[in-house]
């Protein structure tokens, strides 16, 4: 945007990347010419996109137009409030609005969680639900828990209605979406963390302590598991019992309505209320 700045930024930086060019793999240093043309010619494709987002969305949200934010990664992957050392490097909580858009906060009035009907985590990090055994195998494989990317399997376990709370609690929730409900059929029984256990003690609340989340156990609440395909239906009367059962379980402990239901992997198969 600024071809003078640019140049004088590029002639510095190129000469430090130039001395570990040649200084450590003595290669051929990097003509700034080249460079500098190559840069300029994606400023000219670029240049229509870059902007003030922060005053287009303020200018749709005062002509009375509604924006939708989508946050990517998860709640405790959060740097400040997620399980800190094993969390990702932003804020994929709601307050990533704010600072990464220059969006208010009194200018959000809906804010929806979405949770899947069991629980996943990548890699390390404290997962006081997680099932090492037959029932974790049948829910990566049924709920195709691998990475997208790397096709890491995913660790998994059942629903943590302590995780899910705090997450709700710390992103003002409004509403939940919860997905894979479909994953779950075929379960004879099913189970949700409703508490922790550490040191005889029961924990109702998240802790803030990564170390005694690792060592907590949970405390569980076994459901009636169901049989039935789920992908038809259009409405939650549509479900077994055991299924609507298990859905009102988690609208009464979270205090929050479940507006969207994922009943299966189409992005069809999906139950909205009018909650």
């Amino acid at each position: 945007m600024h071809p003078e700045m640019l140049r004088e930024k590029l002639d510095y930086i190129l000469g430090l990347k130039n001395q570990i060019i040649t200084g450590i793999y003595n290669e051929t240093p990097m003509s700034f010419d080249t460079v500098y043309e190559k840069v300029m010619s994606w400023s000219e494709r670029l240049s229509v996109y870059i902007g003030d987002s922060s005053s287009v969305i303020a200018k749709a949200l005062n002509d009375g137009k509604s924006v939708l934010f989508e946050g990517a990664q998860g709640t405790m992957l959060d740097i400040d409030h997620g399980t800190y050392p094993y969390v990702t490097s932003s804020n994929p909580t709601c307050g990533g609005v704010f600072t990464g858009t220059g969006v208010g906060p009194k200018s959000i009035d809906r804010i929806i969680g979405v949770a899947k009907a069991y629980c996943t985590r990548v890699g390390e990090g404290p997962f006081p639900s997680e099932d090492q055994g037959e029932h974790g195998n049948y829910l990566r494989e049924k709920g195709h828990e691998y990475g997208a990317t790397t096709g890491r399997p995913r660790r998994c376990g059942w629903l943590d209605l302590v995780a899910l709370r705090y997450a709700a609690r710390i992103n003002g929730t409004t509403h939940l979406a919860l997905t894979k409900l479909d994953v779950l059929s075929g379960l004879e029984e099913i189970k949700v963390c409703v508490a922790y256990k550490y040191e005889g003690k029961k924990l109702e609340d998240y802790p803030a302590d990564t170390w005694m989340l690792s060592q907590v156990k949970p405390v569980y609440r076994t459901f009636k598991g169901f049989n039935q395909d789920t992908s038809k239906a259009k409405s939650l009367e549509d479900l077994p019992q055991a299924a609507r059962d298990y859905v009102k379980f988690i609208e009464d402990q979270t205090g929050l309505p479940v507006m969207m239901l994922g009943v299966g992997p189409d992005r069809k198969e999906t139950i909205y209320r009018e909650v």
